[in-house]
């Protein structure tokens, strides 16, 4: 009965992931022709598809955010389960980070992608033209400082500019102690924990209604951008993305290897369960697109929410595995491109530096390029060197945004597994089948 539960589910599941993929196939086809002018169409009309759905997407994140992590701490029942977790979490997340940031130096010093670069080198009108863009990252390293991390990013002056701004840090800062302090009232605050309950299923409903618009959305996302950019772009920047690439592979291939020590096969499983959140954050180039769908796949893995919901917005602050990756990739990739030579100690320093920096830019629009930006200025190299790399970002933010999701899904499932609040494969696939069910039901219930 289990297996034809989980079957069950693993089909339902799959037709999304199967849509996105036929999107992004046809997606590729339409933008190449369009790029190869067979016919004119106006992208921007396109373009705004994709546009509308992350824009719903990012409508519902501020609310299902502050539901399920109230209702999840609430349930804890005390402040010293929340600190045991928060601190497991956080020591995921820093290994990971460090882990991440690691390789990229390790990477970009084995495949070399700045030496012998086809890039030819800006001109100064070309530093001119990005000169705005600079300043716009210049101006977004200022902000990002650690007291400036503190001060206006962690804690908010208002939780409704927090929830309007999606400034989910805040979220989450404001969310905590809401769930402490209701859990701490006991009796008494039983009546608004079922209210906020009843709204976190109206919240993931919503989402159900959103995700059926995910396929269009990808389409409009892919076509856009090759439309704009073509496809030769990727043989220009070939050496430089498909280095970045392997080293993303590796990166993925370390993350399950992880997820397997504390997990075993059901890793496996678990991937599976987050294939359409893959496709999505990767088509979309944005993890804030498939955090409810990571949620909802917890759910099927058998994640308790309540660990699900407070492990999952920390990871979209502090553990942006692929981001972070990147950040150590492309500084080295200009350093190269300028041949200016980084001894071993410095690249250390850069490290540290990143890993540092790197946690005050949740929140933060272009937050890769804004690090990369502010280390390239302390350690004196060519702060213009982006301009080389801004062309083919969009390419390259897929895989960053594909990479922390498989990151934060694996660790929020091994920080359930750390506290025993993990379901075993066969109530994991019981309880797959009855949310596939009750999608099934209200589908039927709407179609009827």
């Amino acid at each position: 009965m289990a297996n034809m539960n989980s079957n069950a589910s693993k089909s339902g599941s799959g037709r999304l992931a199967a849509y996105i993929l036929i999107a992004m196939v046809l997606g590729i086809v339409f933008g190449w022709m369009v790029y190869s002018k067979m016919f004119e169409v106006d992208m921007s009309y396109i373009g705004l598809l994709s546009t509308l759905f992350l824009r719903a997407i990012k409508m519902i994140i501020a609310p299902l955010v502050f539901s399920t992590l109230v209702v999840g701490i609430a349930q804890m029942g005390s402040g010293s389960e929340v600190g045991r977790v928060g601190l497991k979490a956080l020591l995921w997340f820093v290994t990971a980070s460090i882990v991440s940031l690691f390789m990229g130096l390790m990477f970009a010093n084995l495949f070399q992608p700045g030496v012998g670069s086809t890039l030819t080198a800006l001109t100064p009108e070309q530093i001119a033209a990005g000169k705005a863009k600079l300043d716009g990252f210049s101006q977004g390293v200022k902000d990002s400082g650690f007291v400036a991390f503190i001060t206006a990013q962690l804690i908010p002056t208002s939780f409704v500019d927090a929830a309007a701004g999606n400034k989910l840090l805040q979220i989450v800062f404001f969310s905590v102690f809401f769930g402490v302090s209701l859990g701490a009232i006991g009796n008494k605050g039983h009546g608004l924990v079922d209210i906020i309950d009843q709204l976190s299923h109206v919240m993931i409903k919503l989402t159900g209604y959103v995700m059926k618009f995910a396929p269009l959305a990808v389409f409009a996302a892919i076509s856009t951008v090759v439309a704009e950019k073509g496809l030769s772009v990727l043989v220009t920047y070939g050496k430089f993305m498909g280095s970045f690439y392997i080293a993303l592979f590796a990166l993925w291939a370390l993350l399950i290897l992880a997820g397997y020590v504390f997990l075993g096969k059901r890793v496996f499983t678990l991937m599976r369960e987050v294939k359409e959140a893959f496709f999505l954050s990767f088509a979309t180039a944005s993890s804030e697109a498939a955090y409810p769908k990571i949620l909802d796949a917890l759910d099927r893995f058998g994640v308790n929410r309540k660990i699900s919901s407070f492990v999952m917005p920390l990871g979209y602050s502090f553990n942006l595995d692929g981001s972070m990756m990147y950040c150590t990739f492309a500084s080295l990739f200009i350093a190269q491109f300028y041949n200016i030579p980084l001894s071993t100690t410095t690249q250390i320093a850069m490290l540290f530096t990143l890993m540092v920096t790197s946690k005050g830019m949740a929140g933060i629009p272009a937050a890769s390029l804004v690090v990369i930006a502010g280390t390239l200025a302390q350690f004196g190299l060519p702060v213009e060197g982006m301009l080389l790399i801004l062309g083919v970002d969009r390419f390259l933010d897929m895989g960053r945004s594909a990479t922390n999701a498989v990151g934060n899904s694996i660790a929020s499932a091994v920080v359930a597994k750390w506290e025993g609040e993990l379901l075993s494969a066969d109530d994991a696939a019981k309880r797959a089948a009855d949310i596939e069910a009750e999608a099934k039901a209200t589908l039927d219930h709407h179609a009827a």
